[in-house]
């Protein structure tokens, strides 16, 4: 099964990918984290211009619904989603593993996700109440998944 994390972003801080790498070469091949990036739509330098963040969300959007793996499951990430625990996460993850589907995490630019993100994905998930920056979501999202695994296989990375 193959957790592919579909992101809007090209050309992250060596920190960020530093950081997404050391936990996606952690997790075994039964269980694997592919990054997908999709480009953002270019913004102008001057803030947004009435309605360019529904614009870009829109123009993003057709990206990451054509990398979407064909059969996947979809999750996508937005702050009014679910609030999961790790332990939720692993039992997703569970789930996930048991029923052998891929599984692909959704995650928009600085504008969000479009509602036909939303509309295609079979939960959303927030991961805090907080607001990250798109970047540093990469990073956490690969920390959880091994977080989940680890806790699902009784390694003592997870300390509950």
């Amino acid at each position: 099964m193959h957790v592919h994390l579909i992101c809007v972003g090209r050309r992250m801080p060596t920190w960020v990918e530093a950081g997404y790498q050391e936990y996606a070469k952690r997790l075994p091949p039964e269980c694997t984290l592919q990054l997908i990036e999709v480009e953002p739509m270019r913004r102008g330098k001057t803030g947004n211009r009435p309605g360019e963040a529904e614009l870009a969300r829109e123009d993003e959007a057709q990206r990451i619904l054509k990398a979407i793996p064909k059969g996947a499951g979809v999750v996508a990430l937005d702050g009014r989603g679910e609030g999961w625990t790790t332990p939720d996460l692993a039992g997703q993850l569970k789930d996930w593993l048991r029923g052998g589907r891929d599984q692909a995490l959704l995650v928009g630019g600085p504008d969000g996700l479009a509602p036909s993100c939303l509309a295609r994905a079979d939960r959303c998930w927030s991961l805090s109440r907080l607001t990250f920056p798109h970047p540093l979501v990469r990073v956490i999202l690969a920390e959880q998944v091994y977080r989940a695994w680890t806790l699902l296989n009784g390694h003592p990375y997870h300390r509950g």
